[in-house]
C-alpha cells in the first residue's frame, strides 16, 4: 500500500480510502460490521428476555395494554374519519391512544395486562378534542343539545338560532361556514365499527342568524357497540362562486359531544 496524497486522484491510494466499503479502509470496515453485528446479537437477546424473562413480566403486561389502547383509538379515529381527517393537529393519533390507556386502566374485571378497553370507563372519551390548536369550546359558541337514542339508533345535534359572527372564532377571510357531525358505533372486543356524518349546507358568515340546525344519524337500533357522536366546524372563502377551504389548524374544530355505553 502506497503512502502519498494525489490531488488529482485524491482517494485513489490514500491510507483511508483503499478497496474497502465505498472507499473506506477495510479495517474499519471490519470495525463497523462487528459494532453492527453486536448490537444485532444484545437487541435479539433483549427481545427474547422481554418476551421470556420472569424479570420483563410487568414490560409484556404494559406492551401488551398500550398495544390494544392504540388498536382502539385507531378504530374510533377509522370511524370518524369523513369529520376528523381534516380538523385533528399532529398529535392526535398519541393524544387518543394515551386517552384510550387511561379508560383501560379503570378496567376492574381483568388481570394486570389483560385489561381491555371495553370494560373501562369509556365515557372518559366524552370531550375528547380531534384538535387542541382549535379545541371545540374556543371555535364554536353557540348553544347546542346532543342526544343519542340507542333503542331506534339515532343520534343527533340540534342547534338553535345563532349569530355566526357572534358564536364563531372564524379565521381570516372566512365567508361561510359548515357545521359538520359523525356518529359511530364501534366494538372494541371484535375490532369492528361503522360510522356515518352529515353537514350543514355552506353557511354564510355574517351577522344575519341561522335557522335551527338538527343534524341527524341512523346506526343500527339496540346496538351492543359503545356509541359516539361528534361536532365540528370547518371555514371557507368563496370566490368566484366556488367554495374553498380555509385548512387553518388554528380554526377547523372537532370533538367528541356525546358518548353512551352498552348496558352491562
Amino acid at each position: 500500500m502506497q503512502h502519498y496524497y494525489n490531488a488529482e486522484m485524491p482517494f485513489s491510494k490514500g491510507f483511508h480510502h483503499d478497496e474497502g466499503l465505498n472507499g473506506m479502509c477495510p479495517i474499519t470496515c471490519c470495525h463497523l460490521f462487528y459494532s453492527l453485528n453486536r448490537f444485532f446479537m444484545a437487541s435479539k437477546n433483549l427481545s427474547k428476555k422481554i418476551a421470556n424473562d420472569p424479570n420483563f413480566e410487568r414490560v409484556r403486561e404494559n406492551n401488551a395494554e398500550f398495544g390494544r389502547a392504540g388498536k382502539a383509538g385507531k378504530l374510533l379515529t377509522d370511524a370518524l374519519r369523513a369529520v376528523v381527517n381534516k380538523s385533528r393537529d399532529s398529535k392526535q393519533t398519541s393524544r387518543l391512544s394515551k386517552v384510550m390507556d387511561g379508560v383501560l386502566k379503570t378496567d376492574q374485571l381483568n388481570d394486570r395486562g389483560q385489561r381491555k378497553v371495553s370494560e373501562g370507563d369509556i365515557m372518559l372519551l366524552k370531550g375528547f378534542e380531534f384538535n387542541v390548536d382549535a379545541k371545540l369550546s374556543t371555535v364554536f359558541f353557540a348553544p347546542y343539545t346532543a342526544s343519542i337514542d340507542r333503542a331506534t339508533g339515532s343520534l343527533k345535534v340540534d342547534i338553535p338560532v345563532f349569530n355566526p359572527q357572534t358564536m364563531l372564532n372564524a379565521p381570516p377571510n372566512t365567508t361561510h361556514f359548515v357545521l359538520v357531525s359523525g356518529a359511530a358505533d364501534v366494538d372494541f372486543d371484535t375490532g369492528t365499527q361503522s360510522g356515518v356524518h352529515a353537514a350543514t349546507a355552506n353557511l354564510v358568515y355574517g351577522d344575519a342568524p341561522t335557522d335551527v340546525i338538527s343534524l341527524s344519524h341512523t346506526l343500527t337500533p339496540n346496538s351492543t357497540g359503545s356509541l359516539f357522536l361528534v361536532l365540528g366546524v370547518k371555514f371557507y372563502q368563496q370566490v368566484n362562486n366556488k367554495f374553498y377551504p380555509l385548512l387553518s389548524g388554528k380554526f377547523n374544530a372537532a370533538a367528541i359531544v356525546q358518548v353512551d355505553v352498552p348496558n352491562p
